[in-house]
């Protein structure tokens, strides 16, 4: 657990599981009447433990940070301290194998849906608010904890619903959202032995193996993402160094186009490298955003030399920006985002969690790295008006 509260759960920008577009032009169309939502978590696991289920996050309306309780209200923690005071029990049982659990989520609420198998996690609060479970810190209580979580925003636009890889990859899960009509969307579900199926293939890689995580009865409690295991060492922090050079030293001579919005495609920007700097102008050639050239650590988790601001400019380059690198298209395509699928993690060194984690899908869709939505690609359901959203957990072996 980070102390001090580094990861305060706030949540009260969608942006980054609201893909814009799709955000502007369905709340034109609709509107969520629910004012609370129930989320169907079924336990189709082979995992005879007991599950525990948390909903954390942010109140859309008051900006106040807490959890919702079994009646589906909304509950603000109360204050925290250094060191960090144990937060109130927000744990709700959850189901058996092969049962169902329904918890209600009020409308205005963004956060995320904890799972937990086996023990309750251990929460804390400091004057800054909620501390999270790190997965990647071994003196973290939660650490040998089977655990995992999904991210979500109810408010007046509807229901984005996605099962986030971004931190980790723990806990075989699909999400679905349920329209008023009855018809289903679904995402994040894995291939048949799906979650063996990554674990073997990223122990078969030499640099990435030690990002599987197990605890010392050897249960596979998680595999961490590229940032998370560069974070603590897992992973060599200057890894993709190659990759970014090679994609810096192309657009030296050569112009790189961007067109950050699908649904504009006439905004345009072009970038050319400078020494380390890759400076863009829009198309009227003035001045829209320059880039220092990014560290391994900076593309894995896009902040950094590569932070995103919400904006309209520099923010949707630096998303782009991070996805090419991130799948390794940034260097041998010039028109980004690249939207082919089939062109991804195509060099050696890449991140290839993130790559795995894609093959193993059922649609091919995940959130394997922050702005893993750009071209599309998340694992993400959508509804204006849900009638439902499910949370369905899969088998492990």
């Amino acid at each position: 657990m980070e102390p001090f509260s580094r990861r305060a759960l706030l949540l009260t920008a969608p942006a980054l599981l609201v893909p814009t577009a799709l955000a502007l032009s369905s709340a034109q169309t609709a509107a969520a009447t629910a004012a609370k939502l129930t989320f169907r978590i079924s336990n189709g696991s082979d995992l005879n433990q007991t599950l525990y289920l948390y909903v954390m996050g942010t109140d859309l309306g008051t900006g106040r940070l807490g959890y919702v309780d079994p009646a589906g209200n909304f509950q603000p923690w109360p204050a925290g301290s250094i060191p960090p005071s144990p937060a109130p029990d927000a744990s709700m049982l959850g189901p058996g194998i092969g049962g169902t659990t329904s918890v209600l989520v009020p409308r205005g609420f963004s956060g995320r849906l904890y799972l937990a198998f086996g023990s309750k996690l251990d929460f804390r609060l400091t004057p800054d608010g909620l501390v999270q479970p790190d997965a990647a810190n071994p003196p973290d209580p939660n650490y040998n904890i089977l655990f995992d979580f999904t991210e979500f925003t109810y408010n007046d636009q509807g229901l984005w619903l996605n099962s986030s890889q971004v931190d980790m990859f723990a806990i075989p899960h699909a999400v679905t959202v349920t329209a008023q009509n009855g018809s289903v969307k679904r995402s994040g579900q894995l291939v048949a032995q799906g979650r063996n199926n990554v674990v073997q293939q990223i122990q078969a890689l030499p640099d990435w193996q030690r990002s599987v995580i197990k605890r010392s009865d050897g249960t596979v409690l998680r595999v961490l993402s590229a940032g998370k295991a560069t974070g603590v060492g897992l992973l060599d922090s200057g890894y993709l160094d190659s990759e970014i050079n090679r994609a810096w030293n192309t657009y030296v001579n050569t112009p790189l186009t961007v067109r950050p919005f699908t649904d504009q495609p006439n905004i345009v920007f072009t970038g050319r490298t400078s020494g380390n700097v890759m400076n863009f102008t829009d198309s009227s050639g003035n001045f829209a955003a320059s880039f220092n050239k990014p560290s391994s650590a900076n593309v894995w988790n896009c902040d950094g030399n590569l932070f995103a601001p919400n904006d309209q400019v520099v923010g949707p380059i630096a998303r782009t920006l991070g996805a090419a690198l991130n799948r390794s298209t940034l260097a041998d395509n010039s028109q980004q985002p690249a939207l082919n699928a089939g062109t991804y993690y195509q060099n050696a060194r890449t991140n290839h969690y993130a790559r795995i984690i894609h093959a193993n899908m059922a649609n091919g869709n995940a959130y394997a790295f922050p702005f893993d939505d750009v071209g599309g690609f998340e694992s993400l359901v959508y509804d204006p008006d849900p009638l439902s959203a499910g949370i369905e957990i899969g088998p492990f072996n």
